[in-house]
């Protein structure tokens, strides 16, 4: 079966403002993950990669647009199942205010019994995300080859939520994976199990370092902004 390449989306306005995006129209790159974009054609440089699949959200079309420039011959394709968690009413909101709602204590420590007020369960949004990787796999395999590659440019808590999947790990652990801004993860699917082949990757490893503020214990929803 095929290996997908997922990408999260460069750092974005959102990221950097500390806002919960969800699926809040107008949410670009900022500069820093226009330059990560841009990147992107190099770090993936000899990689086949077979087919492109994309959320509809602008920050992650965005994020592939340098590397469909680059390889005029790769097709991309749109989907809805691996847009953003629907975050309903908390979307467009301040993390730093949202962190003192009893929800968030739900969403950090017990994933799978979070449901956003007006959006959808965190149950839900892993669901969709592992059928469209499970549909695309099949697809890929058939018209490209049981060794093709393909990627898929998505969000933190979606990448999050399928490298979960893959590691056969609850819902309720996925708080304790990170991937960046513009981060690369690898999973090569076979026909009895997955293997997590890159987790988070991005070549940058400033964001090891130690901060003037260490970050906190809890996980950023959405993903967080990456190194500083």
């Amino acid at each position: 079966m095929p290996t997908l390449i997922l990408v999260r989306h460069g750092r974005s306005t959102a990221n950097t403002s500390g806002v919960l995006a969800g699926w809040t129209p107008g949410v670009t790159l900022d500069e820093r993950g226009a330059a990560q974009a841009a990147a992107l054609p190099g770090r993936l440089d000899g990689l086949p990669i077979s087919e492109v699949v994309v959320s509809p959200l602008e920050r992650c079309q965005e994020t592939v647009r340098p590397l469909l420039e680059a390889r005029p011959g790769l097709r991309a394709h749109t989907d809805e199942r691996i847009g953003e968690c629907h975050y309903g009413d908390w979307s467009g909101r301040k993390l730093a205010e949202l962190k003192d709602e009893p929800l968030m204590e739900v969403v950090q420590a017990h994933p799978s019994a979070a449901a956003f007020p007006g959006g959808e369960s965190m149950r839900a949004m892993q669901t969709r995300a592992a059928e469209a990787v499970r549909e695309w796999n099949a697809r890929v395999e058939r018209d490209h080859g049981a060794d093709a590659v393909y990627l898929m440019c998505s969000h933190g808590d979606i990448i999050k939520s399928l490298v979960a999947d893959a590691l056969g790990l609850h819902l309720d652990l996925f708080q304790r994976i990170s991937v960046e801004p513009c981060s690369v993860t690898a999973i090569r699917y076979t026909r009895l199990r997955p293997f997590l082949v890159r987790l988070g990757d991005t070549g940058d490893f400033a964001s090891l370092a130690p901060r003037e503020e260490p970050p906190g214990e809890d996980a950023p929803v959405g993903g967080g902004a990456g190194a500083p």
